[in-house]
């Protein structure tokens, strides 16, 4: 089965421009988040999906002189640009992960992979964000190539497009769908914020990177919150934008958004090492 894991990148994101090139421990973040996403056991091909602008020529260079799969396309239409990317690449299995998780840890996208292979007949989609339970920032979201195809063929909100997987997702009742929450039972999508849109959130990444690198350079999930227990300072950087997203702007309403606010799918009934 070959599983094409995308990361879309753009140098022109609105809340923190070329968010992607700042750097983080003496590499560029893009190269950082690749660092992680290539250790996963699971994948065939892990492909940074950029835009056709002329403004992200500068990163599909960087990415390409690093040796890693580029593909470039649709500027504003994500659910274009991840189809197209697993078109060009012979997928059978596309993953979506965003490149503004650089924190994303391996065991992660593969603990979402297992779940979704073993039961591979039964689903179409399968992610860890419906309900989310991990620290925001490990999002995974694995789908087959031919459902992604049916969501790029009938997606027409103007939200299905921009976010490439809310029309599989969002109550439609013909795509079978399915969760992986984290296996020690707490919910910390909501408290801890391991993404990047602001300046506060690079400041947050930069000084765990710049803790844990040294250590370790392949961390993981506990290591981090090992360090917020150690150090709190850093978790207060930006402790004031947990739950912020996107979906908040899709409901209407600037508010943090709760497990109740978006769709949840059951969880598969097979075990899993712990993350």
């Amino acid at each position: 089965m070959n599983i094409v894991v995308v990361c879309q990148a753009r140098l022109n994101s609105t809340r923190l421009p070329r968010k992607v090139l700042l750097p983080l421990s003496g590499k560029p973040l893009i190269a950082r988040f690749m660092d992680r996403v290539l250790c996963s056991r699971l994948a065939t091909t892990v492909v940074v999906a950029t835009t056709t602008d002329s403004v992200d020529d500068e990163l599909a260079n960087d990415c390409s002189a690093r040796g890693y799969e580029v593909f470039r396309g649709h500027p504003t239409d994500l659910l274009d640009r991840h189809y197209m990317a697993g078109k060009a690449y012979g997928a059978d299995v596309v993953v979506k992960i965003p490149s503004d998780c650089p924190l994303i840890d391996p065991l992660i996208i593969d603990r979402v992979l297992t779940a979704f292979l073993s039961k591979s007949n039964d689903v179409d989609f399968v992610s860890n964000l419906h309900p989310a339970s991990y620290p925001d920032g490990n999002d995974v979201e694995v789908m087959t190539m031919s459902i992604l195809e049916k969501a790029w063929q009938s997606a027409t909100q103007p939200y299905e497009r921009e976010h490439s997987t809310p029309w599989l997702w969002d109550g439609n009742p013909d795509v079978r769908c399915m969760n992986v929450l984290w296996d020690n039972h707490v919910d910390h999508s909501m408290t801890h914020r391991w993404t990047i849109d602001y300046p506060e959130d690079y400041l947050f990444i930069n000084a765990v990177y710049d803790a844990l690198l040294p250590r370790n350079p392949q961390f993981h999930l506990e290591d981090v919150l090992s360090l917020l227990q150690e150090r709190p300072e850093i978790a207060a950087v930006n402790a004031h934008l947990a739950g912020v997203n996107w979906y908040r702007d899709h409901l209407g309403e600037l508010r943090t958004i709760t497990t109740n606010d978006t769709r949840s799918f059951p969880a598969p009934s097979i075990q899993h090492e712990s993350n």
